[in-house]
């Protein structure tokens, strides 16, 4: 089979791309500003690439096109399509499918799908998943939104039994507005938690959790829904119905059982199922946040009968993802040294969760004087429509100091930010904030920056300009 994938840069439509090819099918793409890392990747895979979406390439006749939730139906100022292949893929009456769609036909069918699914954490839960899955030795498939360290790629088909999939609540395409992960039809599905996100495509919160229902009916009876169990939000979407083995893990503070529960630090915990210990991980991962996400992987793993003990110690050898609290550097100053770190946090209890895991890090290690500087950009859809503005000052508390890249915001950041005071200064440049970041800082600090972009390489040119 021949595809042509249009919007194939993405992280999830490289990562179909790669299945695809992986699979034996010719596939070709395009894509506007076809960029890396993704395209290195899929041309390293023998993948053609084409730059822009011109309708000679309905010229290339794949058996399928297969569309991007980036591609629309939207128009230029001059009255010219955005997107005038998928005009000509239209006008021709050829094939096409949305990239959810084609990977449940041609990959996921048949197979026990483990999806994961949450506001937040859903790619490193994913990751944690497929290498439990993995050192006990069943070669899952998987696909993940990031890279994790431990397989050095985003997807790839495994074994024919599992796959694990990051269960994403976008919508799929333009001609379909469902969430991706309805698509997925998994056995066990992961709701890690829920929040208001995503305010370019969901009016409320309430739109959302019915988009988590539709993924709870899809799963049968046999299968297993594993519940934050703090969450208020999840408990109202299984309060519209559920028809599978429900198992919680956290605290149980939202009124629902945990199964599944940790005790002790964040760097070091025990595994309790039903209050009875079986088993203890013992990482280098830090924050509360992520000790959620490890009993979610670990319940969902044990339903495909991998042991929680075996699970807990597969975590100890976890190396987490790209862009989650990687460490990009340090530099050696006076007294000392200055760390840089790359992070995808961009909602504000994302930003939250990751400067308080650092803290308390810091805090356990005894360096209570070390400061922590945000460096952060409002650049999601929900962010740059300033639907969450008034939540910034509580999202970055953890902070020394705090920097927001606010180039291209229609609100005003600097009001927002008022009540951290002088803790916290807005910028409009990338090299105006390399210049103020790099004057305060000092020996001990650790500097967090926050986009989920490339945030204009701001990393290497801190580390260049405090070298």
């Amino acid at each position: 089979m021949h595809i042509h994938i249009l919007g194939i840069c993405g992280t999830f439509m490289g990562g179909v791309a790669a299945l695809a090819r992986e699979a034996g099918h010719r596939v070709t793409g395009c894509d506007s500003g076809v960029y890396p890392p993704m395209s290195d990747q899929l041309r390293a895979l023998g993948i053609e690439l084409i730059e822009g979406f011109s309708t000679d390439q309905l010229a290339l006749r794949p058996d399928i096109f297969v569309v991007g939730n980036v591609v629309s139906r939207a128009r230029l100022p001059d009255g010219t399509p955005k997107f005038p292949l998928m005009e000509a893929i239209l006008d021709a009456g050829a094939p096409y499918t949305s990239g959810p769609q084609w990977l449940a036909e041609h990959v996921l069918q048949g197979r026990h799908v483990l999806a994961v699914a949450g506001t937040h954490g859903k790619t490193t839960t994913t990751s944690m998943l497929a290498w439990i899955l993995e050192r006990a030795g069943l070669a899952p498939g998987f696909l993940v939104g990031g890279v994790p360290l431990d397989f050095g790629v985003s997807a790839r088909l495994g074994a024919k039994e599992s796959f694990v999939i990051e269960a994403d609540e976008y919508d799929t395409a333009f001609f379909d507005k469902r969430s991706k992960f309805v698509h997925y039809r998994p056995r066990t599905a992961i709701l890690n938690n829920l929040e208001f996100d995503h305010a370019d495509i969901f009016d409320d919160l309430p739109a959302i959790e019915r988009q988590f229902h539709h993924l709870v009916r899809t799963v049968p009876s046999t299968g297993r829904v594993v519940v934050n169990a703090t969450e208020a939000s999840l408990q109202r979407v299984l309060g519209q119905g559920c028809w599978s083995e429900v198992s919680g893990f956290g605290e149980g503070s939202a009124g629902m059982a945990a199964e599944w529960q940790a005790h002790g630090g964040h760097d070091a915990f025990d595994i309790l199922r039903h209050g009875t210990q079986v088993g203890r991980v013992a990482w280098e991962l830090s924050g509360l946040h992520n000790q959620m996400n490890a009993l979610a992987a670990i319940a969902a793993a044990e339903h495909v009968g991998v042991s929680p003990a075996l699970a807990a110690t597969a975590l100890g050898s976890f190396r987490n993802v790209r862009r989650r609290m990687e460490l990009r550097g340090t530099v050696a100053v006076a007294g000392g040294q200055v760390t840089v770190y790359d992070d995808f946090a961009h909602h504000p209890t994302a930003i939250r969760t990751t400067l308080d895991g650092l803290r308390r890090k810091l805090d356990g290690e005894d360096r209570q004087q070390d400061r922590i500087l945000a460096v952060f950009e409002p650049r999601s859809n929900t962010m740059k429509l300033g639907a969450m503005a008034a939540q910034l000052p509580w999202s970055l508390a953890a902070a020394d100091l705090s920097f927001c890249h606010a180039a291209g915001l229609d609100w005003d950041a600097a009001a927002a930010l008022v009540p951290l005071g002088a803790r916290a200064v807005v910028i409009d440049g990338i090299a105006s904030l390399v210049a103020q970041v790099s004057a305060v800082a000092r020996a001990g600090d650790h500097i967090v920056c926050m986009s989920n972009g490339g945030f204009g390489g701001v990393h290497d040119k801190l580390l260049t300009a405090l070298a």
